[in-house]
């Protein structure tokens, strides 16, 4: 399968890396406003196949994204200092009217997936400048968060992350929630796997997992400037369920029409991926907490959607 990048920053590229590595596309093709720094990017990425798989790693104008099966969009502009979230949103939803016009023009049966943040608001955005149905609009959303919490669990339950269904809900950001009265390891719940093998999860241990899987982002944009290598291993895994028809459940973003209340606003929750999109869409039960800090994440998003200028 053949996918277009459109945006070549750290997350851009990350992603393309990730793809090569995995071996999940035949083709990789890199589009950005600064051609070189597209062009450089590919070359480099290129110059790793040898060692990883045959993927054809490539740049080019828009027009070279013609026949992609999945186009992911990772371009956008900087938040500047003193301005606010909705004065970004606003010349983000520029840049992504100009963006997502040019890829529905030259490939209008792709699936878009959202990297640009904040995420969530991107993927609605982009599902009204598309005019695609919701569930060929996938937000890449909570699937590093969800990465992070099943990380951080695993290394306090000493299993490995990949043992463990649980997920983090909502928004990207601030809000986001983590579903712990569902959380299992295998099949048993993750308190009663905690005490099974001596690492009970108490209100310090959720605390410290919250804060750390909440906060992650900010202590590696301190220490680095930003975030690319968990997004970008996470963007080639959906592209992978995809491309193989996987139907993998992953919380991703996507416009949900109702949602603890709230009607029609891009967030995360569980969704079985395919190669037409999202093929299904799973809301978990929850506990009283944890609904009603998914409708306060749900009605945030909806109102930073309405106060976007399309």
């Amino acid at each position: 399968m053949k996918v277009g990048i459109v945006g070549t920053g750290m997350v851009g590229s990350a992603a393309a890396y990730a793809l090569g590595l995995r071996g999940v596309a035949s083709e990789v093709v890199l589009v950005d406003l600064h051609s070189a720094l597209a062009e450089a990017h590919a070359l480099d990425i290129a110059h790793a196949m040898p060692f990883a798989s045959g993927t054809s790693i490539v740049h080019g104008d828009y027009d070279r994204l013609q026949d992609a099966g999945v186009v992911i969009i990772a371009a956008g502009v900087a938040q500047r200092s003193g301005e606010t979230r909705t004065d970004l949103l606003d010349r983000n939803a520029a840049v992504f009217r100009t963006v997502v016009g040019e890829i529905m023009r030259v490939c209008p049966n792709s699936i878009l997936l959202i990297a640009s943040n904040p995420v969530d608001i991107m993927t609605q955005i982009a599902s009204v400048y598309s005019g695609l149905p919701a569930y060929r609009v996938i937000g890449s959303g909570t699937i590093l968060d969800t990465a992070r919490f099943r990380s951080l669990l695993g290394a306090h339950l000493r299993v490995s992350p990949r043992s463990i269904h649980a997920y983090v809900l909502g928004e990207h950001g601030d809000s986001q929630v983590l579903a712990w009265s569902g959380a299992r390891v295998g099949t048993v719940s993750i308190a009663l796997f905690g005490e099974q093998v001596g690492a009970p999860i108490t209100e310090t241990v959720r605390a410290t997992i919250d804060s750390e899987t909440r906060n992650a982002a900010y202590t590696i944009i301190k220490g680095k400037g930003s975030t690319y290598y968990g997004i970008g291993a996470g963007l080639a895994r959906i592209v992978g369920a995809i491309r193989q028809d996987e139907r993998a459940v992953f919380s991703v973003s996507s416009v949900t029409a109702l949602v603890e209340g709230v009607r029609d606003v891009a967030l995360s929750v569980p969704r079985v991926v395919s190669r037409e999109g999202i093929a299904a869409e799973l809301l978990p039960e929850l506990d009283t907490q944890e609904r009603s800090a998914l409708q306060r994440s749900a009605s945030l998003l909806r109102g930073l959607f309405e106060a976007t200028t399309l």
